[in-house]
């Protein structure tokens, strides 16, 4: 048999399982569609009849830590979230300087990273004038 020959005996729709009753591929693929859990478990089921979860069941996560002067000097912070300021918010470095609980490997970090403020902040800490004159 051709390739020609094939093709057109292939593509034909099958008249008699249409005479018969039987569905064609394309609604044999409706009818097997996924359908979620809690639907009537038959193939085909009616999405539009699925109920929708309860809202208390899905909710929303929770937003995202939003990184403060406060939370860098609270000593109440733990240390990873110390650690994650030091390394990715240059601008509160200073503040973790101020927090107690910031122990010699994190503030000798942001001593060696630096950063604005960083100076100023550990000659306050020191008890070293700023402004270059002895206060007393």
């Amino acid at each position: 048999m051709s390739i020609r020959r094939r093709l057109s005996a292939t593509s034909k729709p099958n008249r008699t399982a249409e005479a018969a009753g039987t569905t064609g591929p394309a609604q044999r693929l409706r009818q097997q569609r996924w359908t979620p859990a809690g639907s009537a478990g038959h193939l085909g089921a009616d999405l539009d009849a699925v109920p929708i979860a309860a809202t208390d069941v899905l909710s929303p996560p929770p937003p995202p830590l939003v990184v403060t002067p406060a939370m860098a000097c609270d000593p109440d912070t733990d240390m990873p979230t110390l650690w994650l300021i030091a390394r990715e918010h240059p601008h509160l470095r200073k503040w973790l300087i101020a927090n107690p609980k910031a122990d010699a490997a994190l503030l000798e970090y942001v001593s060696q990273a630096g950063g604005p403020g960083i100076r100023d902040a550990f000659g306050i800490l020191f008890g070293e004038a700023t402004s270059g004159e002895a206060t007393g």
